[in-house]
């Protein structure tokens, strides 16, 4: 960040909600920057983070916040991670019909799973923070899996999917059943 500031390159900090006990550090060199006087016009610092109480708020508010939100509804949500998708995207597998199917399939499965959020302990007994990355990491796995295989692996397919890559966040039994169930 230091050099950075005085050659006008850009950083770029991600997950910064990982790093709890260096956030009283990133304060105070964040704060020094606004301070400065010799800082290159070109410089930016970008910060990515999770909601977290501890990010420290005059690091927030010194810079410009910018907020992604999962679309409201499941048309909406689904809108969405169809505009993600490109036409290469969906022509690149040595099964397509199928894959387009399967496709469908996971982007409907994930706005449900965004959905049910909204309605607090009756959607999830704990909240979960579903993303487009675990929507993204299963479209990769799948295709891996439709064009290594002869056949469709059902069960691996589920498994990744539902144990590993959403599963992986959840932590009651009684959302894992509703979450296997709901895929």
């Amino acid at each position: 960040m230091e050099a950075a500031s005085k050659t006008g390159d850009w950083v770029m900090l991600q997950n910064c909600h990982l790093a709890k006990s260096w956030m009283d550090d990133l304060e105070k060199r964040t704060l020094d920057l606004t301070e400065r006087q010799d800082i290159n016009k070109d410089f930016r610092l970008f910060l990515t983070s999770m909601p977290a109480p501890y990010f420290p708020v005059s690091t927030l508010q010194n810079g410009v916040k910018m907020t992604t939100e999962p679309p409201r509804g499941i048309k909406a949500n689904l809108k969405r991670s169809y505009t993600d998708l490109s036409q290469k995207t969906l022509d690149d597998c040595k099964k397509p019909d199928i894959w387009r199917k399967l496709i469908f399939g996971l982007s409907f499965f994930h706005a449900i799973v965004q959905e049910r959020r909204k309605f607090g302990p009756l959607g999830w007994n704990t909240a979960y923070e579903f993303n487009d990355s675990d929507l993204d990491t299963s479209i990769t796995m799948l295709k891996i899996f439709l064009d290594d295989q002869d056949e469709i692996p059902w069960d691996a397919l589920v498994y990744v999917t539902g144990h590993i890559n959403y599963g992986g966040r959840v932590t009651d039994d009684n959302d894992r059943k509703c979450l296997l169930t709901t895929l």
